[in-house]
């Protein structure tokens, strides 16, 4: 018997009970449609299945994977609402703590006083001049830019004990800063005497504070580092260093 024969056969078998009843093949009560049919056996079924998958979703993930030994194609997604789990990485660059970090580096308008022990007449107070350098009596011109104080003490002891004193002791020691100057957005733009711990927003504060048209997020340091000009767009808590030059942007609105 071919497999066409047996699919009517099994279709029309429960017509034949159906016709046992006096009930026609196709009525809505009928052994097709009706209650106790083929139908409502489908209907049931279906209803089942959407229950067993709504109770049970990873059931559902795994009907969807692919059989054995294929990769799977099909995933759930998942989403939810809130505060993101993984918080994004901060923006990379200067930051205010990490650039206050460090020994402070001699430049142009630094006032140093330098004391040689037993020598007085080398013991004085020097300022570091344009070029970055000081005139020391015996040993003449000592570069100080770009050095630390302990630095150029090294410096200044090797140049004297090569000929001129005996085992020298020698200390540096910064009386004055050099100063720092604000532009711009201020109303006492110029050049004011540094201070320890000075950020971007307590120069405007000693440069009389902010003008009606000048602009609170928006600043910009000019800073000489090693003989080159540096360019740094900063946040009002940054960092201010001796020697650095403030711009305080306009508003445009």
């Amino acid at each position: 018997m071919s497999w066409r024969a047996l699919l009517l056969f099994s279709i029309l078998l429960p017509g034949l009970a159906g016709c046992a009843g006096n009930r026609p093949l196709l009525a809505p009560d009928g052994p097709i449609f009706g209650r106790e049919g083929m139908g409502a056996s489908i209907a049931t079924g279906m209803r089942d299945t959407g229950r067993a998958m709504a109770s049970a979703p990873e059931y559902v993930e795994e009907a969807l994977a692919e059989p054995s030994g294929m990769p799977q194609t099909h995933t759930m997604v998942h989403e939810s609402w809130g505060e993101p789990d993984v918080v994004p990485v901060a923006l990379t660059g200067p930051k205010a703590v990490a650039d206050s970090d460090g020994p402070y580096l001699l430049d142009s308008g630094d006032r140093l006083r330098i004391f040689v022990y037993g020598q007085p007449n080398l013991s004085r107070t020097y300022i570091v001049d344009h070029a970055g350098q000081i005139s020391v009596p015996l040993i003449g011109a000592v570069n100080a830019r770009g050095l630390t104080t302990l630095g150029l003490s090294r410096v200044i002891r090797d140049r004297l004990g090569v000929d001129y004193v005996r085992d020298p002791q020698v200390t540096v020691d910064i009386l004055q800063h050099r100063p720092f100057f604000i532009l711009g957005e201020v109303r006492n733009a110029g050049q004011y005497p540094y201070v320890n711990g000075l950020t971007v927003e307590t120069a405007i504060a000693i440069a009389g504070g902010y003008t009606e048209r000048a602009s609170t997020r928006r600043f910009r340091i000019t800073r000489r580092i090693d003989g080159y000009v540096e360019t740094i767009e900063a946040p009002s808590d940054y960092v201010v260093k001796p020697g650095d030059t403030v711009f305080v942007y306009e508003r445009f609105f």
